[in-house]
């Protein structure tokens, strides 16, 4: 017996095989985002048109207070470390450590915990290619300011333009993931602490993501709205085959 077939009998849940498969459905997600990410892009005036319908809808209900969070991140150097650190790795980093830890310690949630991560990007990249939106960040007239920008990182070039949507503002992703990794997470791991940090998570990706200029509070709403929509689809023949018994 080799050393790989050991550490897959003695690691992996169900062998080398399913988690090949594992990585085959993650990697053929990726190429079809990009693919969606392609067709986003080609219309930038529509993106920035529904970014200022965004804006306009916000003053009308007089809750612009994105503004109001960037100048507060603005003025502390950790929370503008914080917030940008936490924009770039939560969305792929923290999701797909969650996803593999579920994996491998909690298997038997993870078919679940998936399937609802799928759906929710899929249902995201449908918005995107429909209605591509500009983030607050594309409207410094508004006086959003980019603090991306400002930590030295531009996201409208090399490799970070290549592996982002520069308009895909609505819906945030980036909450409908937070909320999907932070009840899973809650609800798997046993220490109470760890609970309270997850149900935390979401709340901190949202401030995060709002700090930085990257997605209006009406993107979260949707978000979150996309992340119950694609949970309440993925569990609806668990929950019926509980109503019956």
């Amino acid at each position: 017996m080799t050393a790989l077939s050991v550490i897959g009998r003695r690691y992996l849940p169900r062998g080398w095989s399913d988690l090949f498969r594992q990585l085959v459905i993650w990697f053929g997600f990726f190429f079809v985002y990009q693919i969606a990410r392609g067709l986003a892009d080609r219309n930038p005036a529509k993106a920035f048109a529904h970014g200022l319908g965004v804006i306009r809808l916000e003053k009308h209900t007089h809750a612009l207070f994105e503004l109001t969070l960037q100048r507060i991140t603005l003025s502390s150097h950790v929370l503008t470390v914080a917030t940008s650190w936490t924009y770039w790795l939560s969305q792929f980093t923290v999701l797909g450590l969650a996803l593999l830890w579920v994996y491998l310690r909690r298997h038997e949630h993870f078919a679940r915990f998936r399937n609802t991560v799928l759906l929710a990007n899929a249902i995201g990249l449908i918005g995107y290619v429909t209605v591509p939106t500009a983030p607050p960040r594309m409207f410094p007239q508004d006086g959003f300011v980019d603090l991306l920008a400002s930590f030295g990182i531009n996201q409208g070039s090399g490799f970070v333009q290549l592996a982002s949507n520069q308009y895909a503002a609505m819906p945030s992703l980036h909450a409908a993931d937070a909320v999907i990794v932070g009840v899973t997470l809650a609800v798997v791991v046993r220490h109470w602490y760890l609970k309270i940090l997850w149900i935390l998570w979401p709340a901190w990706v949202w401030f995060s993501v709002m700090a930085t200029g990257n997605h209006f509070w009406l993107d979260i709403v949707i978000g979150v709205a996309v992340a119950g929509v694609a949970a309440a689809i993925v569990n609806a023949p668990r929950l019926l085959r509980l109503a019956r018994a």
